[in-house]
C-alpha cells in the first residue's frame, strides 16, 4: 500500500509538471501546424503526439546517458534557438506577421518531432531524478503527453484569435533553449516551477502587448 501511495504521488507530480510545461510545446506545435491546410492540421497534431510518445520514451531510455553528456543538451538548446530565430526573422515586411509555413505535411511533422525531442531533454532527466521506477515515470510522463494533445488543439484556436501568440510560441521555444544553456554553463538545475513561471509570464505579457497595441 505504501508503494502504491508513493507511486501515485510521483505520478501526480509528473502529470502536473508535464501539464505546466506542455504550454510551450503545445503552442509551438500549434504554430507549426497552423501553416498547413485545415484538413491536415488534425493529422499533424495526431502524428505529433504519437511522435511525442516515441521521443519521450527514447529520451527516458537514454536519460542517464543524456545526464552524463551535457553536449546533448547543448545541441538541443542550439536547435531550439535556431528554430526561434528562423521563425522570428521570417516576417512579412508589411505587417510583421509570421509567414505561413511553406513546408509540406511530412516536413512539418518531422520538424515537430525534432522540436519535441529537444524540449523533452531536460524534462525527462528531471522526471527520472524523481523516481527510479520506470513504470511510475512512464505513467506520469505519458499521461502528461496525452494532455498535450488537448492543449495543442486549444492553442490553435487561441493563436487564430490572438495572432501575436504565433510569435510567442517561438519565443517560448527560445526561452527553453536559453534555460538549457543556463543549466549547462552554470551547472545548475532550474526547477519546473521556474520554467513554468517564465512560460506563463511570456504568454501573459504577449497578450497584454497585443491588447495595448490595438488601435483604440
Amino acid at each position: 500500500m505504501n508503494e502504491i501511495l508513493s507511486a501515485a504521488s510521483v505520478i501526480l507530480s509528473l502529470i502536473l509538471i508535464e501539464g505546466l510545461l506542455s504550454v510551450d510545446n503545445a503552442m509551438a506545435i500549434a504554430a507549426m501546424a497552423s501553416g498547413l491546410p485545415e484538413k491536415q492540421r488534425v493529422k499533424a497534431l495526431r502524428y505529433g503526439i504519437i511522435g511525442a510518445y516515441a521521443m519521450r520514451g527514447l529520451a527516458m531510455v537514454c536519460a542517464s546517458w543524456i545526464s552524463g553528456n551535457v553536449w546533448v543538451k547543448g545541441i538541443g538548446a542550439a536547435y531550439l534557438l535556431y528554430l526561434m530565430c528562423s521563425q522570428m526573422w521570417g516576417k512579412d515586411s508589411e505587417d510583421g506577421a509570421v509567414k505561413k509555413s511553406s513546408k509540406g505535411f511530412l516536413a512539418t511533422v518531422i520538424a515537430i518531432e525534432f522540436m519535441d525531442l529537444s524540449l523533452s531533454l531536460d524534462n525527462v532527466v528531471a522526471a527520472v531524478a524523481l523516481d527510479s521506477r520506470i513504470w511510475v515515470i512512464c505513467t506520469g510522463v505519458f499521461i502528461g503527453i496525452l494532455i498535450l494533445r488537448f492543449v495543442a488543439g486549444f492553442c490553435i484556436r487561441l493563436i487564430e484569435k490572438h495572432p501575436v501568440l504565433n510569435n510567442t510560441a517561438f519565443l517560448l521555444v527560445g526561452f527553453v533553449g536559453i534555460m538549457l544553456l543556463v543549466e549547462i554553463t552554470l551547472n545548475v538545475h532550474l526547477t519546473a516551477w521556474v520554467k513554468a513561471g517564465g512560460i506563463f509570464s511570456i504568454v501573459g505579457l504577449s497578450l497584454i502587448y497585443e491588447r495595448n497595441a490595438k488601435p483604440s
